[in-house]
């Protein structure tokens, strides 16, 4: 099988379907070939993309890879670009992943969380269509939705057609947390949107175009093949964990939440077989859970507290899919006896770019309550809400 990557992930990791039969199961924008296969005839494709980027996976067994696909088609696939994590879904977040070229196609595979976020005029220079076909969570800060923006200003740059292949949001169903400040833009926060922001890479991909948002208020030609049969209030499970750390339905609806734990000295179970539904560091008092973070190839090779006895929580029956009081309560447990939070944030300027923001942060060193700080954002999602109508493909 061209790739050898069928789903190569962590022994090829599933997760639960949430559609249960062909009749009833969302449809997918990478499975409505006969719209896709007709806009690539005579072209010269990249495809950016990853080990999700498969056909059908909630209802076979053995998968195709989109790349198989066009290629056994007769589509003239050049070459493809790899995200964060890498092409084959393996690589640890954060890692630099490098470039290189495929055994059994000899296609080139071009990294983009490298030495490059962004495709080069170079790497495009025989490209005439990109195909962007990669599942994402739903959180600004998942770097996919990064790569997404940044390829389609290198595709506007260069007056190449970016094709995206929607994909339901499994966090689809909610908007939260603070809008992007411009003064915070970073790779891990490069969309204006709030954190949990609701939509799918489609419908971002247009409001992006819409709204002016790549560099110099250029546009990219567009195209977005979108979903059938799913609606903003769908419960959408994904077949294939996203990346190494996020391997159950649990870890990604914790996610956006957790994930604020990254720059503090609090471990969120990286290198252990449930990261991102544990919590904990060690010596703390409060919570009976126990873990001990170890190196894990491939996913953690150097967790948080390595080797360490960690005490906190056990998240895995947690119900709630935005629950900021987790980071409150422990913030608290490191305040000292002069009201100052004493050792919590390892790196501050991390913690305000996952945020978008420093008013989270503030308003954790200042003790306010939750509820506070979410209600200072209230306006601005309501008014996010707004101006994403437009752009919408799907009910809500």
């Amino acid at each position: 099988m061209r790739l050898a990557l069928a789903i190569l992930f962590l022994g090829s990791t599933l997760l639960a379907c949430s559609q249960p039969s062909e009749s009833s199961r969302c449809i997918l924008g990478n499975e409505k070939l006969e719209v896709l296969i007709p806009i690539l005839e005579s072209k010269s494709v990249a495809v950016v993309g990853n080990h999700t980027s498969v056909l059908k996976a909630d209802i076979t067994e053995n998968p195709t890879h989109l790349v198989d696909t066009l290629m056994s088609l007769g589509v003239n696939v050049v070459k493809a670009f790899a995200p964060e994590h890498g092409f084959r879904g393996n690589q640890a977040n954060g890692a630099n992943i490098v470039d290189g070229v495929d055994t059994v196609t000899g296609l080139s595979i071009l990294s983009l969380h490298g030495k490059h976020r962004k495709p080069s005029n170079e790497s495009l220079a025989d490209v005439s269509v990109i195909v962007f076909d990669i599942q994402d969570v739903g959180a600004r800060f998942y770097t996919y939705l990064s790569t997404l923006l940044l390829v389609m200003e290198a595709a506007a740059e260069n007056d190449i057609k970016v094709i995206v292949l929607d994909r339901p949001n499994p966090h689809g169903h909610h908007v939260q947390g603070p809008m992007l400040d411009p003064d915070f833009s970073s790779f891990v926060s490069l969309a204006p949107v709030p954190v949990v922001h609701g939509m799918t890479l489609g419908e971002i991909a247009l409001m992006a175009n819409g709204e002016g948002w790549l560099k110099g208020g250029i546009v990219a030609d567009l195209e977005v093949i979108s979903c059938e049969g799913y609606k903003h209030s769908s419960w959408y499970s994904l077949t294939i964990a996203p990346s190494p750390n996020l391997p159950s339905e649990q870890s990604i609806a914790l996610y956006p939440s957790l994930c604020f734990f990254e720059p503090t000295a609090v471990s969120i179970g990286r290198g252990t077989p449930t990261p991102f539904e544990i919590t904990g560091y060690p010596g703390n008092t409060k919570g009976d859970f126990q873990f001990t973070p170890v190196s894990t190839p491939g996913a953690s090779p150097n967790p948080k507290h390595k080797d360490q006895i960690c005490h906190g929580q056990n998240l895995r029956s947690h119900k709630t899919t935005w629950d900021l009081s987790i980071l409150f309560e422990y913030a608290e447990h490191f305040r000292n006896d002069q009201g100052e939070l004493e050792g919590f944030f390892t790196s501050e300027s991390f913690f305000d770019k996952l945020a978008g923001t420093d008013q989270l942060r503030i308003a954790l060193e200042n003790g306010l309550h939750l509820e506070e700080i979410e209600a200072s954002w209230e306006d601005d999602l309501e008014e996010f809400k707004i101006s994403r109508t437009p752009y919408l493909l799907y009910p809500l």
